[in-house]
């Protein structure tokens, strides 16, 4: 596993039934996305202080360093530390579906 160190949010985007684009997003820089070994469109779990949801990455490098923005992620604001963990896509198709 690569080097994460936590992130903070220096920016949330709220976004409204009628806009054209909506739902969860990370948009982060170049080399904080690099050295968390992720790649831009590649869906990252991000933790905050009290849950943690799927989002992409947007690699957008006018941030500052160790600063992230968020869109549309339930638990999240602005000033929170967060921390990213790539997701496992491989192994995710290898869990068996459990019926009930």
């Amino acid at each position: 596993m690569a080097y994460n160190p936590p992130l903070q949010v220096v920016g949330y985007i709220a976004t409204r039934v009628a806009d054209a684009e909506r739902g969860p997003q990370l948009r982060v820089r170049s080399d904080d996305a690099r050295l968390r070994a992720v790649r831009e469109g590649e869906l990252v779990w991000v933790y905050g202080p009290h849950r943690h949801e799927l989002a992409p990455v947007v690699i957008d490098d006018t941030l500052p360093r160790g600063g992230v923005v968020v869109r549309d992620l339930a638990g999240i604001v602005l000033t929170d530390v967060v921390h990213l963990v790539k997701t496992d896509v491989e192994r995710m198709h290898q869990i068996p579906f459990v019926k009930r």
